[in-house]
């Protein structure tokens, strides 16, 4: 499963999606020898937990947990094996090949993992993602296109993407240069785009038509201000530094109250970007996990 978010935020909190998405044939190879070798090595009988970090090219193991974890019923719907059924008879002494289970699982379509967090239920929550685990359930979404799949779990947890709008742009110093893409994304979708000051300025310097917005910090008329009119759709916002976070807690919080979807990772912006785009391009289709290997059966 590749995680959606960056690395930095807890597993629990990421959206996820198998197979991987955006990871070459090259990384996953080395991904499976470096489980099937530190599994061997460790002599785990049952279930394994693993993750791992690619930068500059490079896989780095981040943790391994002979355990199961919350993935175990994902994977198991997701490919249609009983994951937990087979690894409790592998501890009790069986083999895998007794049980006819020597090949990785078939997934077909995508399956994106999003989390339902209790921001709305818990006031006075920091409402950001870190490394402290803060969501309470987790849904699934399936399709054959990941953008569907994506859109389908976002729907399941209660954020709603938007199909027209205006797009609220609100991101760090690092980020500046990465969102770009994402609000010519939005941008080609119909949005209209609205940032706060530092944003604003630096996409009109690609070229980019852009309403500039207040921080709340700014003074009236300002974001929340926008949000509670009902003038914003959609809010990007990856704070960084003291006053961006109280600036940033105050429209996260107006997100959470008026019900806006929102983004505070370029990595689930670049997903949501994805996921409209292929919701405009075609309809969703709903169908059962049973329906689906149903179908996938009769087509062996």
């Amino acid at each position: 499963m590749q995680h959606i978010e960056e690395a930095g935020v807890h597993s629990g909190d990421s959206a996820c999606v198998l197979p991987p998405f955006k990871i070459s044939q090259y990384h996953l190879d080395i991904l499976r020898d470096y489980v099937t070798r530190i599994g061997l090595a460790l002599r785990v009988r049952g279930l394994m937990n693993a993750q791992f970090a690619i930068k500059d090219e490079v896989v780095y193991v981040l943790e391994v947990n002979p355990r199961a974890s919350r993935t175990v019923p994902f994977v198991s719907k997701a490919t249609g094996v009983p994951l937990a059924r087979l690894a409790a008879e592998v501890a009790a002494g069986e083999t895998l090949e007794r049980l006819g289970f020597t090949a990785e699982p078939r997934v077909d379509g995508f399956f994106v993992k999003e989390v339902v967090l209790p921001f709305d239920k818990l006031q006075g929550t920091p409402i950001r993602l870190g490394p402290e685990m803060r969501s309470t359930g987790e849904v699934m979404g399936h399709a054959s296109s990941f953008g569907h799949a994506f859109a389908k779990a976002e729907m399941g947890a209660g954020g709603r993407l938007p199909l027209k709008g205006r797009v609220l742009l609100s991101v760090n110093d690092f980020d500046k240069g990465a969102i770009v893409k994402p609000a010519r994304d939005f941008k080609r979708l119909g949005f209209d785009l609205a940032a706060t000051g530092g944003t604003a300025e630096w996409l009109r310097r690609v070229g980019l038509q852009v309403e500039t917005i207040n921080k709340v910090s700014e003074g009236s008329p300002h974001i929340v201000d926008a949000i509670a009119r009902g003038d914003i759709q959609l809010i990007v916002n990856t704070p960084l530094g003291q006053r961006s976070y109280s600036d940033g807690e105050e429209i996260r919080r107006a997100a959470i109250r008026y019900r806006v979807p929102l983004l505070t990772t370029l990595s689930a912006t670049a997903a949501a970007a994805g996921a409209i785009r292929a919701l405009g391009a075609k309809e969703l289709k709903v169908k059962s996990l049973q329906e689906h290997y149903r179908d996938r059966e009769a087509a062996r």
